[in-house]
């Protein structure tokens, strides 16, 4: 690994004075990924950014208007906070996926998604429950759904100089329910070969909304607004969940590799989806 200099600023402006002066520097939210692409070689700085210091990235709250998840929080604070983990379980059960123990105790999910890999598990959901994300600069901010923030495999949004800070993810009204569920080749290989996030709210047996999005079938996390769109206004039944897990199915662009084929894949799709979409269903039916 090449040598690099390491900072941890204790606000974002002392942060952002340290990239104004290292333009190639590099944020650090756990290091369960940068440090893991350092090594091999595929990514090099000079200096790295640790980002636990700083209150806004370290910032878990609920509130009336729902949830805000600092960047940098580490997984194990979402799913040990048993407020959150009650008011925003399938979150919590993401976070409790992401790696064993000792690399949920530094991984984050917003440096999860900044990492922009299709196959990362946090990602659908975070489409599925409509979170936003809160980018930063020194010269402002700007607010951007997570379904627009990954361009393409490992790249995301992000303009030179800024840095994600938060998520927020929207209150859940009553009757309403997320879920994600993946499929790994084995425990060794602890990466989705697919993955479908859904959310889907009831109203009196009827679905009133519903959200949709795959991991692993696409060059990023692929939000399929026709699954969701599909289920609106259609009763709780299985003829309609298994329509929409059939669009989703249409609309993965999955390849073939060591993990499985593209056909294999779009067939997990329909699988997960339907699956997930049960999953959240008992769950809304279950919450008042």
């Amino acid at each position: 690994m090449k040598w690099f200099d390491y900072v941890a600023p204790r606000s974002l402006g002392e942060a952002f004075q340290h990239v104004a002066s290292h333009p190639g520097a590099r944020f650090l939210a756990g290091g369960t990924d940068l440090l893991v692409q350092m090594r091999a070689g595929r990514k090099e700085t000079d200096l790295v950014i640790d980002l636990k210091h700083i209150p806004e990235l370290m910032e878990l709250r609920d509130s009336s208007e729902g949830l805000t998840l600092g960047a940098a929080v580490p997984c194990c604070a979402i799913y040990g906070d048993l407020a959150v983990s009650r008011a925003y379980s399938a979150l919590a059960g993401v976070a409790s996926l992401i790696g064993g123990t000792q690399i949920q105790s530094r991984a984050s999910i917003g440096g999860n998604l900044a990492n922009a890999a299709p196959s990362a598990d946090s990602i659908p959901l975070l489409i599925a429950l409509g979170a936003v994300c809160r980018i930063v600069s020194a010269s402002g901010e700007r607010a951007m759904p997570v379904e627009e923030f990954c361009t393409a495999p490992g790249v995301n949004a992000l303009r030179p100089g800024e840095l994600l800070v938060s998520l927020h993810i929207p209150k859940s009204g009553p009757r309403a329910a997320a879920q994600y569920l993946r499929f790994i080749p084995r425990n060794e290989m602890d990466i989705a070969v697919a993955g479908a996030g859904v959310s889907l709210v009831l109203d009196n047996g009827t679905i009133r909304s519903a959200r949709v999005a795959l991991a692993s079938v696409a060059p990023t996390p692929l939000f399929v607004k026709a699954a969701g769109d599909a289920l609106a206004g259609k009763p709780a039944e299985k003829e309609s969940l298994g329509a929409a897990a059939e669009l989703a199915r249409e609309a993965a662009r999955p390849i073939t590799d060591m993990r499985g084929t593209a056909d294999y894949r779009r067939h997990l799709c329909a699988v997960l989806t339907r699956r997930a979409l049960e999953a959240a269903l008992a769950k809304a039916k279950e919450n008042n």
